[in-house]
């Protein structure tokens, strides 16, 4: 295993864990992470989504290269979601709290992921 490798396996797992712990940095720091007011049926989804992609980047830390796709999905749909985000927190100043919690965090992810993953394509076959 080289050193990249390792890098990305310990990545996964913080980021697994990281958003696994989404509601309850929620409820830490509402202003950071909840849209006002609140949308209780949205928040569910997306801790739920969350939560699942959390799951599967906790096994994807196990074995990467078998989860290339999941991996660049995380990072393109982190990009995606941070630009929305942002736009819409610059936009909203009650949403402001966003520039400094969860759109960084989302950018952080992408980066990070980005920078470490594989480009190279692995065949399963």
């Amino acid at each position: 295993m080289d050193r990249r490798d390792r890098y990305l396996r310990i990545a996964l797992a913080l980021f697994g864990i990281a958003f696994l712990l989404i509601y309850p940095l929620s409820q830490i720091w509402a202003s950071g992470w909840l849209w006002q007011p609140g949308q209780h049926e949205y928040e569910q989804m997306i801790i739920g989504v969350y939560a699942t992609l959390g799951v599967f980047l906790l096994l994807a830390s196990r074995q990467p290269e078998a989860y290339l796709s999941l991996i660049w999905f995380t990072v393109w749909s982190s990009v995606v979601h941070g630009l929305i985000m942002a736009v819409h927190a610059v936009i909203d100043p009650a949403e402001h709290g966003h520039l400094f919690g969860d759109v960084p965090a989302l950018f952080l992810v992408a980066i990070v992921l980005g920078f470490l993953a594989p480009r190279k394509v692995v065949s399963n076959i």
